[in-house]
């Protein structure tokens, strides 16, 4: 493990190779799993006060379980995430070209509708964040569906902190990211 700041980051950062393979999954992350995408408290707002820009990039069954349900719930465990529909898919999930799964929330972000680009959960993605009395543990979530994405970022030679570098900075900055980069740097160079 690597502490920065108060951060708890994990080695796999460093050490694995990750690039998404979206020909090979499809963007199945959002529509895998047993639960929407986290949610930080501080995105309630945001998403809520930017869903009118939003929800013409989704389905119209995902528009009428927003009306009804809501975007988001409490877990089994209280964390926050996003609502799902009866397949499992978030409810902000669009179906892209050649059939990829994306975010609606980054669709109207991309297309200039809304400054949020879209959850950090889902940015960061395959590192996680879990919250500790003391630190903010940042790992790396080894996930079957991601098994091309693995591939690709050893072809590529692309370590995963790399790969999630703009959501590194959007989450802690970018003299965090900077003094990762050289902590890596310096751990292949010994």
């Amino acid at each position: 493990m690597i502490i920065l700041e108060q951060t708890l980051i994990s080695e796999d950062l460093i050490e694995r190779k990750f690039c998404c393979d979206l020909n090979a999954c499809k963007g199945a992350c959002c529509i895998e799993g047993d639960r929407g995408a986290p949610l930080e408290q501080a995105e309630l707002d945001i998403i809520q006060e930017n869903l009118t820009a939003i929800l013409p990039y989704l389905s119209p069954e995902s528009v009428e379980m927003i009306d009804r349900a809501g975007f988001y719930e409490l877990d089994d465990e209280n964390d926050l995430v996003t609502n799902c529909l009866p397949d499992g898919k978030c409810v902000f999930v669009t179906v892209g070209e050649q059939g990829h799964l994306t975010c609606g929330i980054e669709q109207a972000y991309l297309d200039g509708k809304t400054p949020f680009q879209k959850p950090i959960s889902c940015h960061l993605y395959p590192v996680r964040l879990a919250e500790t009395e003391t630190y903010t543990a940042v790992n790396y979530h080894e996930w079957q569906i991601c098994k091309a994405a693995c591939s690709k970022g050893e072809l590529l030679g692309l370590p995963l902190y790399q790969f999630v570098k703009d959501a590194l900075i959007r989450r802690f900055g970018v003299d965090w990211y900077n003094a990762l980069a050289t902590l890596a740097e310096q751990k292949f160079r010994t």
